[in-house]
């Protein structure tokens, strides 16, 4: 990366300022040893929610609940946000920050359990948007499944999509790159979808169904 790119993709994470509640919400990400979204990568995901008008989102993978109040911040009064971990503490944690950030219970639905064993009790068709930040291993099924529970023009959204760089060097062949680089490659292809590879964060890949 060039020297005033570098520039350009700093100046950019650093745009987005963050309230007192994302603050704590990343305090409490820190504490639990959670990589938390960027700044930029939560700028984005409101501006998707928001630009979608989307009713019915789910996450896989809560962390702290970053991630969560950037989307609840972007969705309408009536809409529901479905997230799935595996870890009760981040899940007691991100009702914290979707509490901190006045949002009702209602509009918050928190699952423990594997996202391979939750997502296929879920809906055909029922989701106008679904947010993928969880293991690297997991990410095809989770793609598949993520399609599934789409809505005609509902957005997919996959966090780290590009693996600090990693993903764009062919010599990169650690397990997660190259699953990445799978499921990048899948995504373009798939006649399903229309998607997009942003610089933002560690990469966000966003694709619509068609």
């Amino acid at each position: 990366m060039s020297a005033d790119k570098s520039s350009s993709w700093s100046y950019a994470e650093d745009l987005p300022a963050e309230d007192e509640v994302m603050l704590r919400a990343r305090e409490r990400s820190f504490e639990l040893g959670v990589s938390a979204i960027s700044p930029g990568v939560g700028a984005v995901l409101t501006v998707l929610a928001a630009a979608s008008k989307a009713q019915t989102v789910v996450e896989i993978g809560t962390g702290a609940g970053v991630s969560g109040v950037c989307l609840l911040r972007g969705l309408g009064a009536h809409a529901v946000l479905t997230t799935i971990d595996v870890d009760v503490e981040h899940l007691r944690a991100a009702r914290e920050a979707f509490a901190e950030a006045g949002s009702p219970a209602n509009r918050t639905r928190t699952i423990s359990g594997r996202a391979g064993d939750v997502l296929p009790r879920l809906t055909d068709g029922a989701y106008d948007l679904v947010f993928i930040d969880a293991d690297k291993p997991g990410l095809p099924g989770y793609v598949e499944q993520a399609i599934r529970l789409l809505k005609r023009s509902g957005l997919l959204v996959i966090n780290d999509a590009l693996d600090k760089d990693k993903v764009a060097n062919p010599a990169g062949r650690e397990p997660n790159t190259v699953t990445l680089r799978q499921v990048g490659k899948a995504i373009r292809d798939d006649d399903r979808l229309a998607s997009a590879m942003l610089p933002t964060g560690d990469g966000l890949l966003v694709a619509v169904k068609k």
